[in-house]
C-alpha cells in the first residue's frame, strides 16, 4: 500500500478537502490498521472522522480534522509491507516471514507471535504452505458438501465465506471474489493470517484478548480462528515457540 494520492497533500487541511480517490486510500489504510472506517467509499462520514481521530489519539497527536505530510508519512510507514520483503522459499524463510509480519503489524509480544506461528504450524499440517480446506480431498468434493463454496477455506489459515474474500478483496486490491485461490499466494495468505489475529476479522476475537501484557492464555487463544477446536493441542506447540535470546525477542524454531 503506497498512499499515491495521499502523498500528493504538501500542507495541512481538512479531512473535508480531501478528494474522493484519497479519502479511499485513508479509509483503507485505516481499515488495514484495524479502524473501524466501516464502507470503503470515499465519502466524509462519522466512522471515517471517528476513525481518523482515533488513529491520531494512538500514533500521531494533533488536530484530528486535519490530515498533512508529517501524518501521512506516518501512516504510511505503517502500511507499506514492500519493505519486509519475504523469503518463503524455505520453511525457515516462512517463519521469519511470519515473526517479521506480527511485529509490522504490531503483535510484538514473544507470547503472541508463538501463538500464530503454532497456528500455522496446525493448521498447514506442518507444511508451512497455504493450503485448502480438507486439502487431502478432491476440488469436486469440495463443490459438492461445502455450503460456502467456492469461497472455502484457503490461506495459512482458513479464510472461508464470500464477505471474508470481499473484505480482503477491498483491503488488499486483489479480487479475491474473481479468483479465490489469490489467497492461496504466500504474502497474501500472510497479510490476512496476520490482519485476523489482530482486529478479529475471523470470529469477532482478538488476540489482544487473550495475550496481553497482563495475561497469556494460550488456550483462550484459540477463539480467535475456530472456538475452541484442539485449543490444547495448538497451545503445546506455542509453548515450544517461546525460546528466549537476552534482548528479549523470539526465536522461531521448527519443532519435528
Amino acid at each position: 500500500m503506497q498512499l499515491d494520492d495521499l502523498k500528493t497533500i504538501t500542507e495541512p487541511k481538512p479531512l473535508s478537502q480531501l478528494t474522493q480517490q484519497q479519502l479511499k486510500e485513508l479509509q483503507t489504510a485505516l481499515k488495514f490498521l484495524g479502524y473501524p472506517v466501516g464502507k470503503i467509499d470515499g465519502l466524509l462520514g462519522p466512522r471515517t472522522r471517528t476513525a481518523w481521530a482515533e488513529y491520531k489519539t494512538d500514533v500521531f497527536e494533533g488536530n484530528p480534522d486535519l490530515i498533512g505530510p508529517q501524518s501521512i508519512a506516518v501512516l504510511l510507514s505503517k502500511v507499506d509491507r514492500s519493505v519486509n520483503n519475504p523469503d518463503f522459499s524455505t520453511k525457515e524463510g516462512t517463519l521469519a516471514a511470519i515473526v517479521n509480519e506480527c511485529r509490522f503489524q504490531g503483535l510484538t509480544l514473544s507470547p503472541q507471535i508463538a501463538y500464530v506461528l503454532a497456528t500455522v504450524e496446525w493448521e498447514t499440517a506442518k507444511t508451512f504452505k497455504p493450503v485448502r480446506e480438507a486439502f487431502w480431498l478432491s476440488e469436486e468434493w469440495r463443490r459438492k458438501n461445502l455450503r460456502y463454496y467456492p469461497y472455502y477455506g484457503r490461506g495459512y489459515v482458513q479464510l472461508t465465506w464470500k464477505f471474508n474474500y470481499e473484505n480482503y478483496s477491498e483491503l488488499l486490491d486483489l479480487d479475491l471474489v474473481k479468483n479465490p485461490d489469490l489467497a492461496l499466494e504466500p504474502d497474501t495468505a500472510l497479510f490476512i493470517l496476520v490482519h485476523g489475529f489482530r482486529t478479529g476479522n475471523f470470529t469477532g476475537r482478538k488476540i489482544t484478548d487473550y495475550i496481553n501484557e497482563v495475561k497469556t492464555d494460550l488456550v483462550g487463544a484459540r477463539r480467535c480462528i475456530n472456538g475452541t477446536d484442539h485449543d490444547n493441542d495448538i497451545a503445546h506447540l506455542a509453548q515450544k515457540y517461546l525460546v528466549m535470546v537476552p534482548d528479549n525477542q523470539l526465536v522461531a524454531v521448527s519443532f519435528n
